[in-house]
């Protein structure tokens, strides 16, 4: 990559200014989280940092996110019984990130589908929105999650704090109303930061304030701490590894369809892995791709790793030199911008056009939005996945039916014998004369002759079929192969099949009531049927002989109840697709050459 003065001027402006953006929403999340605004600092400064030199996203900038505080706050509430407990989930959550990077898990994100992507950042919205009422109000947040919150809000509004109100307020119309021209120069979430906060200094001194924070390099957590919790906080950390990941590469689709690049998903997962750890050690709260910070240096022009690290080293130069003056901003001012940030998350854009949305994606937007804000974010992600591949499935099972073809083949021109013809005799003639031939009837008794009959069927198998479609295809093709003498299964053009679709084509026959016993041992193409009956034949190419048994190929016309029909299986052959019109019937007994037929595969 060409590195000049101007790509050089895009990384330092983007980091500057992606540092700016993502002061106010570190102090914000770092509250949220439960750990503290100099936690929420911290972990912006580790993450960024290390991220960063890892380089797996193009102009992506890591600190602490929405989902990240929301989760962080179900830990500190729920499996952390001290500070120390906390961290050491932190510290093993970025192992585990490193675990899943070094085994390449990253790409599968991004089979996530948009629906499930949607009720959970929406869900994330919404509880940071409600998490963030009591403080806007003058009260302190009780704990237990959005239910606690919920429940404490009609206390609050009777014990209203008439300053902190006006503070929340003033600070959600600047991030609101903010002018867009002067956006570049000043964020909306730092402007209203310094507006908020002269307000609290300066005249409304009743509200809350955040009080005094640590100041100069943090010291590291007790290593003795983090080895006597490592066992007990494995499921947590579990939760905050699988999170983080699906947040970031989240993140690193949206910032390479900005910079025009591919991120490499699985170096993006050590990266943030061992941020995390360093964040942990250091005592700050896990962090991810953060969208706001990402935007706004892929918009100025940051590309390279310098950006992020970059802006790191300007948070910690405001941590180290700004520390003691951020005691004194209100929490209603942290209140008023998490407001802004939590509405922002919510996809509008999704829930703008729900009325043309399928309804099967729209149940899924909403249980899994339900479940993250009242149950817990790693639920929702994972029932929403499901409940996705479910409707996913249902979907596919159509479009796979689909791709059965059934044809009927008439015995007039599949089962005529070849042999001598006249040249003047009429073709209906000599084919109907053949047919009788080969039942072995007289041709003078032809008064009953269907010239329409048709006993042997062909089922082709075109394209892939899964587990959405093998329950249906056996009940469906064993009705067409219960209605012919000869049933004919060409998987010729089958690209896939898995073990479900395999396991049902295996079952076929038995369901057919035939004395077959086929086995599938790969998904398509070198494909073995193996049968304990001779009324199975299989074939590679259209070009061997066509041999079998009359006798043992269709029965007479007038057919025996129960009798037993021959199996005809076709696979793709060493020469790949073939558009030929002669097949291979092999069987035991003396052979018999049968006509061209007339089905031609695509």
């Amino acid at each position: 990559m060409k590195y000049d003065l101007q790509a050089l001027r895009g990384d330092v402006l983007g980091g500057i200014t992606s540092a700016v953006v993502l002061l106010p929403m570190a102090l914000a999340y770092g509250v949220v989280s439960g750990l503290g605004v100099i936690a929420g600092l911290y972990g912006a400064v580790a993450v960024g940092l290390f991220a960063s030199l890892f380089w797996g996203t193009k102009a992506l900038i890591s600190g602490p996110t929405g989902p990240m505080a929301v989760a962080m706050a179900v830990v500190v509430g729920s499996y952390a019984d001290n500070l120390g407990e906390a961290f050491t989930i932190v510290i093993l959550a970025g192992v585990i990130q490193i675990v899943l990077g070094v085994i390449k898990m990253g790409r599968y994100v991004a089979y996530t589908p948009y629906s499930v992507i949607s009720g959970f950042t929406s869900g994330v919205g919404v509880i940071i929105v409600l998490l963030q009422v009591l403080p806007f109000l003058g009260a302190s947040s009780p704990g237990g999650g959005t239910v606690g919150a919920l429940r404490a809000m009609p206390a609050a509004f009777g014990d209203l704090n008439i300053h902190a109100l006006l503070i929340a307020l003033v600070t959600l119309g600047v991030t609101i109303v903010w002018p867009k021209r002067m956006q570049r120069a000043l964020p909306p979430s730092l402007a209203a930061l310094i507006v908020g906060t002269l307000l609290g200094v300066l005249w409304l001194t009743g509200a809350p304030l955040i009080g005094d924070v640590p100041t100069g390099f943090p010291d590291m957590v007790d290593t003795h701490t983090v080895l006597n919790h490592l066992v007990s906080s494995f499921q947590p950390a579990l939760i905050l590894a699988l999170l983080a990941s699906i947040n970031t590469l989240l993140m690193s689709l949206i910032a390479d369809s900005m910079t025009r690049a591919t991120h490499k998903p699985n170096r993006e997962l050590v990266g943030q892995g061992v941020g995390n750890i360093f964040s942990g050690l250091f005592g700050g709260m896990p962090g991810a791709g953060n969208i706001p910070a990402t935007v706004v240096n892929a918009r100025i022009g940051g590309r390279s790793p310098l950006s992020g690290v970059l802006c790191s080293l300007v948070l910690l130069t405001l941590v180290l030199g700004l520390g003691r003056y951020v005691g004194e901003i209100p929490h209603a001012v942290l209140a008023g911008i998490l407001m802004k940030v939590g509405w922002d998350i919510i996809d509008w854009k999704f829930i703008t056009r729900l009325h043309r949305v399928q309804r099967e994606h729209l149940v899924v937007m909403v249980i899994t939005l339900g479940l993250t804000v009242f149950a817990d974010l790693l639920s929702a992600i994972m029932l929403g996945l499901i409940v996705a591949a479910l409707v996913n499935a249902r979907q596919f099972e159509y479009l796979e039916l689909d791709s059965v073809i059934s044809v009927p083949l008439l015995d007039i021109s599949f089962l005529a014998e070849e042999e001598e013809e006249d040249e003047d005799a009429d073709e209906f003639d000599l084919l109907a004369d053949n047919l009788l031939n080969l039942l072995g009837e007289d041709e003078d008794d032809d008064d009953d002759f269907d010239p329409f009959s048709a006993r042997c069927g062909l089922l082709s198998f075109r394209g892939s079929f899964t587990v959405a479609s093998s329950n249906r295809m056996f009940t469906t093709i064993s009705v067409d192969i219960r209605d012919h003498e000869v049933a004919i299964l060409d998987f010729s053009d089958t690209d896939y099949m898995d073990d479900s679709a395999t396991s049902q084509t295996r079952m076929t026959p038995r369901a057919s009531l035939w004395a077959l016993e086929v086995q599938l041992q790969t998904a398509c193409g070198n494909c073995t049927f193996s049968t304990r009956s001779p009324t199975i034949a299989t074939w590679k190419t259209w070009t061997e002989p066509r041999k079998w048994p009359s006798e043992s190929l269709v029965s007479e016309r007038r057919v025996a109840p129960g009798r037993t029909a021959p199996l005809l299986i076709r696979f793709k052959g060493p020469q790949g697709r073939r558009s030929c019109s002669e097949a291979t019937i092999e069987g035991p007994g003396q052979p018999r050459v049968f006509s061209r037929w007339r089905y031609s595969p695509r």
